[in-house]
């Protein structure tokens, strides 16, 4: 996503609006800080992006195998 400084933003403010039209979101920035986000008013909201809880939760190193022995009896047959 493009990030354009307040001074680019105030110059160059229709042909921004016209990328944001066009799908293309922008975030205006000053002294390099982001500030808002600007997109069309019908365009869809962002997906969430992987990684959003990182750090918040903590996830078992034997993740993958958790239940696999009940798992397997339940599809073998032998409950």
């Amino acid at each position: 996503m493009e990030i354009v400084n307040m001074h680019e933003a105030k110059t160059q403010l229709s042909r921004l609006v016209e990328k944001a039209v066009n799908g293309e979101a922008f975030v205006i920035a000053k002294a390099g800080t982001p500030l808002v986000r600007v997109s069309a008013l019908n365009s869809p909201k962002l997906p969430m992006r992987l990684g959003f809880m990182a750090g918040e939760i903590d996830v078992p190193a034997d993740f993958d195998r958790m239940g696999e022995k009940q798992i397997e009896r339940l599809f073998s047959g032998n409950e």
